[in-house]
């Protein structure tokens, strides 16, 4: 068989297939043809490239499988694991005698398995060193990285923009902010996956869900007015309304974008609490804790009841807090605001509001009153102590 370049065959391959995995052939790979050869070697970190599930010591294994090997022709072959005795392996067997890319002078090559499904793979022996290296090179891989699953070098961005892409597809109108903000948080769990920063890091991970849904909104926005914008409005009065219709939705949904991230964390971390309790006058909080039944239990202690609001800017809507709640004397506001005047903030005080503030925004206000200020992490211990 002639040298041909097949780097780009596997790369293409690799990008597209379920699993890939690549190693180096060795003489123990290539040194037996035939029928009754021992065949390739698979290591057991790719084991999942050959069975849905590990082998058992003491057994044998064996699935029949299709390889087509470079994008030529197909064998009918062998996954086989051998575990009985001494032996605990997993090799690809039954080429057919003579097989041509399992020769002696074969060895060295760069080997590249591709699974599409269970019983369907591709196979690419890369010979020549400037294959070998433009497929290494395109992800990342050094020669001591081989012998193992292929990672798909893909960044962050590019998976955010792919699942941002997915979501805007299926999306027929405006999505409620309810599923924004859990799309918010399930793009950046899939993105990131860091899970435990509902607990370790709260403060952080609210500002990177607050993020992650502004980021997403105005993709959402392009996709419902960018076309409108781009040819223009037939009047003034239609530009208007259309510029005004965007404006309210951008305020209503950056206040309710806080107020459902801080529901969703507060839940996580296994807070009790209600939202938008009605009280006196009518007035309506957006966190009440342990709940309404308490807050309206004339029996229950008011020192234990805790009242939170929650606004992405405060510098004059703050005031609102101080009347929403007549049982409870000191009033907590969650805001976004980075930084606030001295004399609001001494105002604030005056009036028994205490701010609560993610923790990376703190050294934004002024240094006087900065341990004044709840971080979120800190709030939340405050509440599991004060209701227990």
């Amino acid at each position: 068989m002639g040298h041909i370049s097949y780097s780009r065959q596997a790369i293409e391959a690799v990008n597209k297939g379920k699993r890939a995995y690549c190693k180096f052939l060795s003489a123990n790979d290539t040194g037996l043809t035939g029928g009754h050869q021992s065949g390739i070697y698979i290591a057991k970190n790719a084991i999942s490239i050959l069975f849905d599930t590990p082998c058992v010591r003491g057994e044998n294994k064996k699935k029949n499988v299709k390889i087509k090997w470079q994008d030529d022709f197909t064998t009918e072959s062998v996954i086989t694991y051998y575990g009985h005795g001494s032996r605990n392996e997993y090799r690809i067997t039954k080429f057919g005698r003579g097989f041509e890319l399992l020769n002696h002078e074969h060895t060295g090559d760069l080997f590249v398995l591709v699974q599409w499904d269970a019983q369907d793979y591709s196979a690419y022996e890369l010979s020549q060193e400037d294959d070998i290296n433009a497929f290494l090179d395109y992800y990342g891989l050094g020669p001591a990285e081989t012998n193992s699953l292929i990672t798909l070098a893909r960044t962050d961005e590019q998976r955010k923009n792919d699942i941002f892409k997915e979501f805007l597809s299926g999306l027929t109108k405006f999505p409620v902010s309810e599923i924004m903000s859990e799309e918010a948080r399930n793009i950046y769990e899939a993105v990131y996956d860091h899970e435990e920063n509902i607990w370790k890091k709260p403060d952080e991970q609210l500002l990177a869900w607050i993020n992650m849904e502004y980021e997403l909104f105005r993709n959402v926005e392009d996709k419902f007015f960018g076309a409108y914008i781009k040819n223009g409005f037939p009047t003034m009065q239609d530009f208007i309304e259309t510029a005004n219709s965007v404006l309210n939705r951008r305020k209503s949904r950056a206040g309710k974008s806080l107020e459902h991230q801080l529901s969703y964390l507060f839940t996580r971390n296994h807070l009790i609490f209600d939202e938008q309790v009605r009280t006196e006058q009518n007035k309506k909080p957006d966190f009440v804790f342990p709940g309404k039944d308490a807050y309206h239990d004339l029996s229950y202690d008011a020192s234990k009841l805790i009242v939170l609001g929650a606004k992405t800017t405060c510098k004059d809507r703050w005031r609102q807090v101080v009347t929403e709640a007549d049982r409870v004397n000191i009033k907590y506001l969650c805001t976004l605001q980075r930084g606030i005047t001295v004399q609001q903030l001494k105002e604030m005080q005056s009036e028994r509001v205490v701010l609560v503030v993610p923790r990376p925004y703190i050294n934004e206000y002024p240094p006087e009153f900065r341990d004044s200020i709840f971080d979120l992490k800190t709030f939340m211990q405050f509440v599991h102590e004060k209701t227990q």
